[in-house]
């Protein structure tokens, strides 16, 4: 029997998100209307977004995870989001033409 791309010894593993993906994509709107002379292309906003996670601790959950608390906050979220936006605004992605 074959495998199944994110299976391994027969546990599925597909469903292991990391917390902070929705909380970002949930803030990303905000902090993108605080900058009202930016435009992001396509690539910038996946680059904000990928920056922004990569410069926070992940946080990953599976299926029966119990939250107590958050260790990153709404706050820190926001504070990264700004700082990319602002990286990725002084060194957009090449336009297509």
């Amino acid at each position: 029997m074959a495998q199944k791309k994110y299976e391994v010894a027969g546990v599925p593993l597909e469903n292991i998100r990391n917390r902070n993906e929705l909380r970002v994509i949930k803030l990303l709107p905000q902090v993108l209307a605080e900058h009202l002379d930016y435009h992001p292309s396509y690539l910038d906003i996946q680059d904000i977004y990928a920056l922004t996670l990569n410069n926070l601790p992940p946080r990953y959950r599976q299926q029966g995870t119990i939250i107590i608390s958050e260790s990153v906050s709404d706050k820190e979220i926001l504070r990264e989001l700004r700082n990319s936006v602002n990286q990725v605004e002084l060194a957009p992605t090449e336009k297509e033409s």
